[in-house]
């Protein structure tokens, strides 16, 4: 008898610690998941002024709060759904301020800021984005005529821009003595930003895009390399998905298996 019970709390006691280790594998992996998102470039650079809480529970992530516009909450939940060990997202997030109406100055202005940020080839801290009954204005500065053109491309590219009048100044080669100083330190910050931060904002650059949002494709990083898969109306379609892909902050290069449909 004494036997039979000893068996039976050694048993207990091995089936008590193999959950307990279990609970803790799963703590564990669910802290770096919490982890990884917060000092992830996205969540510490666009979205460091709004109020987000993130939680993991095996694998599926929990995120809760608010946020200044509606491309943050989809930015935030690509983000998480491209961290390694990401099971799921529940996406509870909800909007700080009334959000504005769909295709209004208001609305169309944030989409053209949105669409500039994602992009390393303009300069879009420097570029004030106005709008009157669906005309964009343009102001601010830039470092050449192809980057003020690529601004003005960019803009006219959103749903909803009816023209854009592009008012940049290009500076003075005598004012941009820095200019090759301010480049050695974006490809050092674009060096350090993290797989799962440049697919979202892949993702969402194309999808901000008139001319790609409604191509599917999937997008996957790794090392700053992007992988694009789904397929393409032709190829001038592939070939525009690759060039926005290429501009797209982090981006080390971009191999495109997107196929072409009818080949």
């Amino acid at each position: 008898m004494k036997k039979i019970m000893y068996c039976i709390a050694v048993i207990a006691t091995a089936a008590s610690l193999s959950l307990f280790g279990t609970n803790l594998f799963a703590s564990d992996k669910d802290d770096k998941i919490e982890s990884a998102a917060k000092n992830s470039y996205v969540f510490k650079t666009y979205l460091k002024s709004d109020d987000i809480k993130i939680k993991s529970v095996d694998g599926v992530v929990i995120l809760t709060g608010t946020v200044a516009e509606e491309s943050r909450k989809s930015l935030a939940g690509d983000t998480v759904a491209s961290i390694a060990g990401v099971k799921g997202v529940n996406n509870e997030l909800k909007m700080k301020d009334k959000a504005p109406d769909a295709h209004s100055d208001a609305w169309l202005i944030t989409k053209v800021k949105t669409t500039l940020f994602f992009h390393r080839n303009v300069n879009a801290t420097t570029t004030e984005v106005l709008s009157e009954n669906g005309i964009i204005t343009l102001r601010g500065d830039a470092d050449s005529e192809a980057q003020k053109s690529l601004t003005a491309e960019y803009a006219k590219d959103v749903e909803g821009v009816k023209n854009v009048k592009n008012e940049i100044i290009v500076l003075n080669p005598m004012m941009k003595k820095s200019e090759k100083k301010m480049d050695k330190k974006l490809n050092t910050m674009n060096e350090e930003i993290d797989d799962a931060s440049i697919t979202a904002l892949v993702k969402t650059a194309l999808l901000y895009h008139r001319s790609t949002s409604g191509i599917k494709t999937t997008v996957e990083t790794k090392e700053g390399v992007v992988t694009l898969g789904g397929s393409a109306s032709n190829a001038a379609e592939k070939d525009l998905v690759s060039k926005l892909s290429n501009d797209v902050h982090g981006v080390k290069d971009v191999v495109n298996n997107m196929k072409v449909m009818g080949k």
